[in-house]
């Protein structure tokens, strides 16, 4: 009997001896994959900061070649509102004899306050333009504000008729219609000359 005992005893220290080394086998290649699955996230999150950063300097690179086509293309566009505007508004009957562009006023401190794409006028009227590439109504009414303010700013024309212009290559939907009901010039560029879209029966708004 006792024979029996020690036999069942040999064959269960046996089986937790199989069961011990299972385990450990089990923990190792746990400890394994934790280790491989652990060094894969770092390199997935090192290539994704590598990603990031080069997203960065490319997003960059581009914001610098659209700031520097945009502000050629303002260049181009203000360049052809001036001489080609002139002769348009002595046709709708006010008659330009001083004509300029890029007009600045700054405070004491030098910080620019506001500045005119191009400026026509005679001794009692002004047309004060505003240039852009595209021109989106977002554009048209922040013209209003600087036309709103700028006999503040520019107080020699206290006494002149002052007129609003909005000048673009392209007009976003509904930005030309908005401009036109609320009294401004549109000029619009069509095979590399500028003319004035308002009809015959527009009445421009005085400021």
């Amino acid at each position: 009997m006792a024979r029996n005992v020690e036999v069942e005893l040999d064959e269960i220290k046996a089986i937790i001896k199989e069961v011990w080394q299972m385990w450990k086998e089990t923990d190792r290649r746990m400890e394994k994959m934790w280790k491989e699955t652990d060094k894969r996230f770092k390199e997935t999150d090192e290539k994704f900061k590598e990603t990031g950063e080069e997203i960065k300097k490319l997003s960059k690179e581009i914001n610098k070649v659209l700031g520097l086509f945009t502000s050629q293309w303002g260049k181009l566009v203000e360049a052809l509102v001036e001489p080609g505007s002139v002769k348009l508004f002595n046709e709708r009957g006010i008659k330009v004899n001083r004509s300029a562009r890029r007009i600045k006023v700054k405070d004491e401190d030098g910080n620019e306050l506001m500045e005119i794409d191009a400026l026509l006028e005679n001794d009692n009227e002004a047309v004060v333009i505003e240039a852009k590439t595209q021109v989106k109504v977002e554009d048209v009414k922040k013209f209003f504000e600087k036309l709103s303010n700028f006999k503040k700013l520019f107080p020699k024309y206290k006494d002149t008729r002052v007129y609003g212009a909005i000048a673009g290559i392209d007009f976003e939907e509904g930005a030309n219609r908005f401009a036109y009901k609320n009294g401004l010039f549109v000029l619009k560029f069509k095979e590399g000359v500028v003319k004035i879209a308002n009809d015959e029966n527009f009445t421009p708004k005085t400021w």
